[in-house]
């Protein structure tokens, strides 16, 4: 399978720079899975493709404004650092830039010393352990010297940091799990009255989901560990909607790939935690997701490969092609799709 196979054209204008001012007032593809039929709907129509007895599965993790600027002690030289990963006593795994200038033992300053990082070891993929100094508590000093860590096809600065975050956002640790940034409080309020009910899991999305496949054969592609969870009550939620004949539509990759990774063979789930390396392209068959709400992948990426996976590659280039046409918004801050059967 070759990653080329996933290619498609994609106009810079059409990568969403900013989020629009409603949230649900995006524009949703609608894709018959089985045929290949488009729609082209409104987000808050969602509605209408929701039945009772339906199960929605969100991803609750919270972003947290992981990118520091900083400057180099003896050389004010600019580094700028995103924190990947927390170890222990305050130190983190980080990406650095530019990284030839943040060998081991040296010291960054951040906010005027509010906030001191000494590099201490070089890991896996050059990435650096970074241990923290600061008075106060960490996260308050973070959520006052960080900025959000937007992709980087988004060049624009976030204006406000909450609309990088869903509105359910609960569990601190990862990037936007985009496609929930689409729902607002009021219409999850519709849609549970409408009796959908609504799992809630964790998935702490890892750089690997933004990392492109850099190899030619998709199968030689290694994906990155990302940390789950799912408590008891979703797992009988999903279980009991199984049981019942309803729907398990996950909002967003992370979601699907949470309970895919969580899956026994017989399509039933137990609450667990752990790390999953969950890597689903195009041969995959899924144990539990029957229908995904998602947003519009890049070219060529692990994402456009599980969309395959689910609805066809053909009937997604098809899709993206048409999406493509009729100006639809890419990636995180764009707009939506609606994959069902």
């Amino acid at each position: 399978m070759d990653v080329k196979d996933f290619y498609y054209d994609l106009p810079q204008e059409l990568i969403a720079q900013d989020p629009l001012e409603d949230r649900s007032s995006s524009r949703l593809l609608v894709l018959d899975k089985k045929t290949g039929e488009m729609q082209h709907k409104v987000f808050k129509d969602i509605v209408n493709y929701l039945h009772p007895g339906d199960c929605l599965v969100i991803n609750d993790t919270k972003v947290i404004p992981a990118r520091l600027i900083g400057s180099k002690e003896g050389t004010d030289a600019h580094i700028e650092i995103l924190l990947l990963k927390r170890r222990e006593n305050d130190i983190w795994e980080t990406l650095v830039k530019p990284g030839k200038k943040a060998k081991p033992g040296t010291v960054i300053n951040f906010g005027d010393g509010l906030l001191k990082g000494t590099v201490i070891d070089v890991v896996e993929e050059g990435n650096r352990l970074i241990q923290f100094s600061y008075e106060g508590i960490f996260e308050e000093i973070l959520d006052q010297l960080g900025q959000m860590p937007l992709p980087p096809y988004i060049t624009h600065r976030l204006q406000d940091k909450n609309r990088y975050q869903t509105v359910y956002a609960k569990h601190e640790g990862s990037a936007a799990p985009t496609a929930g940034l689409h729902f607002t409080k009021e219409l999850l309020a519709q849609i549970q009255e409408m009796g959908v009910k609504i799992a809630h899991v964790t998935l702490h999305v890892g750089l690997g989901t933004f990392r492109p496949v850099k190899v030619s054969n998709v199968l030689d592609h290694h994906m990155h560990s990302e940390f789950y969870r799912i408590e008891e009550d979703a797992a009988n939620m999903i279980n009991e909607t199984k049981k019942n004949g309803g729907r398990i539509i996950c909002v967003g990759t992370t979601s699907c790939r949470t309970i895919e990774s969580a899956a026994a063979e017989d399509g039933t789930i137990r609450a667990c935690s752990g790390w999953t390396e969950i890597f689903i392209y195009p041969g995959y068959k899924f144990k539990i997701l029957d229908c995904l709400i998602t947003n519009f992948h890049l070219p060529e990426s692990t994402l456009v490969m599980l969309v395959s996976a689910l609805a066809g590659r053909d009937n997604i280039l098809n899709a993206y092609k048409t999406a493509v046409n009729e100006k639809y918004r890419f990636f995180s801050f764009g707009d939506a799709m609606f994959i069902h059967d």
